[in-house]
């Protein structure tokens, strides 16, 4: 009931608005035959309340997707091999990530924690479903640099694949770097995930591969 009135509320204020600027826009824009048919074309295309309101309790409210998310809650076991270099031999390390669904079930918080390069590792993601986008969106922070990546992509239903595409600032270039994740959900205690880059000739490779296992 919360969730209505405040809906409710909020869709009035948007809708004064709506009627206020239309009002101001007409009067300083008489006689400006292009000004008028954009605003009626607008004005055409917007919905109406009821359908307003619809929507918008289809956007917060948690559906498949995130109920598929709310499985991995819990803690896991990273055994995690990184590649500085194609050319360069993998490094090899552990880690744990701790995942929680907040924002009643909306996105899943995942707490990363291990070592990267001798040195004590952080990470935080922020994973959802973008319910009217059809597909899913991330954010990364970590104590290796002061940037946050953002990244979208599609679920594949046939592999169990969820592929996320986005950039990511490269710390010894400053540069921006193209990148690419994977993670596929092999079974209710297993995930596997992997990263690639585009190298500055457009190639891709492989600089991360973690294979996630329930912790028991």
């Amino acid at each position: 009931m919360k969730k209505l009135f405040f809906i409710f509320s909020v869709l009035s204020i948007i809708l004064f608005a709506c009627s206020d600027a239309k009002k101001d826009k007409d009067t300083s824009t008489e006689g400006n035959t292009t000004d008028t048919t954009m605003n009626k074309q607008a004005n055409m295309e917007m919905p109406d309340s009821a359908t307003m309101m619809k929507n918008w309790q289809a956007y917060m409210t948690p559906g498949n997707m995130q109920k598929m998310m709310a499985k991995s809650d819990g803690t896991w076991e990273a055994d995690i091999t990184m590649w500085m270099d194609p050319n360069t031999p993998a490094q090899k390390s552990t880690g744990e990530v701790v995942n929680k669904m907040i924002m009643n079930g909306l996105y899943q918080e995942s707490s990363h924690s291990g070592q990267m390069m001798g040195q004590a590792f952080s990470g935080l993601s922020i994973t959802g479903f973008d319910n009217h986008l059809q597909q899913f969106v991330s954010t990364w922070i970590d104590n290796m640099g002061s940037g946050i990546m953002v990244m979208k992509g599609p679920w594949d239903e046939a592999t169990k694949t969820i592929t996320l595409t986005g950039t990511m600032v490269d710390p010894t270039t400053k540069g921006n770097v193209d990148v690419k994740e994977t993670i596929q959900f092999v079974d209710d205690n297993s995930q596997v995930f992997e990263m690639f880059m585009k190298t500055p000739d457009g190639k891709e490779v492989k600089t991360m591969h973690i294979d996630y296992k329930r912790k028991k």
